[in-house]
């Protein structure tokens, strides 16, 4: 959730990507690396929570990550690739230029600390480990805990034009937001679980303006703004503040991984269009409405989300490796 952690951030791959959450699955299992690096999970968590105590920013900058890499090109770490003089990576885009450096960091310390166990170098994958550290960061961020499909292999590509037109809009409606989520192979109700990321992050005031200076003629902020808010968003970005200024996404528990999202929505308190909408909208704010009033009902919907998230465009055989650097192909 980051800027729309995603700003949560997504969306429309090709109709091979949309099949792959239904033969992906398949391929990934729970105790993929038992035999393999048996401690792999532990490994990565202290890794985590080491970079988690330096900065909070690593939990909202690696959900982000994870959500970005996935909607491009399947979950399979190529976001990472840095670029180089003959090719511009991924990372490099203009919809991932917002995306904290936190995020790339946390999953290349990682690496590096399963790596250095001898019986675990070179064996497990980055797209794996950026899944694990997703994970943890939610659970320090008060989230739930929940098990982790593994068997990813890292994608053997990385293009900035591979991600025109794949990462939704802060100004995306419930259709445009739905259709980017099907095209994944996600829900309604799988999209609604995952906008909730947004309740751990910050958003850059470049976001937004538009919703509290220039919505329209007759209402220069969206009415749908809880007044309050809009004027608190108004002292925190000024109209000549510079756009790289961030704020929280939840005015009200920024830090904790929860149902705040939820009920902030019902308040008028979403930050973007494609966050107010869930509520506005009345095919989902049954949904947002529910999860509001239930904390645990929320959390068994997202891990179903997320767990469907990870399966995306997974790579296997021929189609990837296991890089040696995250950052760079072997």
């Amino acid at each position: 959730m980051g800027a729309r952690f995603l700003l949560i951030a997504v969306w429309s791959l090709s109709i091979g990507f949309s099949l792959y959450p239904q033969t992906a699955s398949a391929q990934l299992k729970k105790n993929f690396y038992a035999n393999i690096c048996p401690n792999v999970e532990n490994i990565v968590r202290d890794a985590v929570q080491k970079k988690f105590k330096q900065t909070f920013v690593t939990v909202p900058a690696t959900i982000r990550l994870l959500f970005h890499d996935c909607f491009v090109q399947g979950c399979d770490a190529s976001v990472i690739i840095q670029s180089t003089g003959s090719n511009e990576a991924e990372k490099d885009h203009p919809d991932n230029l917002s995306l904290a450096g936190d995020g790339f960091d946390t999953v290349i310390k990682a690496k590096e600390a399963v790596d250095a166990v001898s019986s675990c170098t070179n064996k497990v994958s980055c797209a794996d480990i950026l899944a694990l550290a997703t994970r943890d960061v939610i659970a320090l961020s008060g989230g739930p805990s929940y098990a982790v499909e593994l068997g990813r292999l890292d994608g053997l590509s990385s293009k900035a034009s591979s991600v025109e037109g794949k990462l939704p809009k802060p100004t995306f409606n419930l259709d445009q937001l739905n259709s980017m989520f099907a095209a994944n192979g996600l829900s309604q109700t799988d999209m609604v679980a995952l906008s909730a990321a947004h309740t751990v992050g910050f958003s850059h005031c470049s976001r937004f303006a538009n919703r509290i200076y220039n919505f329209s003629r007759q209402n220069p902020v969206d009415p749908l703004l809880e007044q309050n808010y809009a004027t608190q968003l108004q002292s925190m970005c000024p109209k000549n503040v510079d756009p790289r200024i961030a704020i929280n996404m939840d005015p009200n528990t920024p830090k904790k991984f929860d149902n705040v999202y939820f009920k902030n929505l019902q308040q008028g308190k979403g930050l973007f269009t494609s966050d107010q909408v869930l509520f506005t909208d009345t095919r989902s704010k049954p949904t947002v409405n529910s999860w509001a009033s239930s904390s645990s009902a929320f959390e068994t919907a997202f891990v179903t989300a997320i767990t469907k998230l990870g399966r995306v465009g997974v790579k296997t055989g021929q189609n990837g490796n296991i890089r040696r650097n995250c950052a760079a192909f072997n």
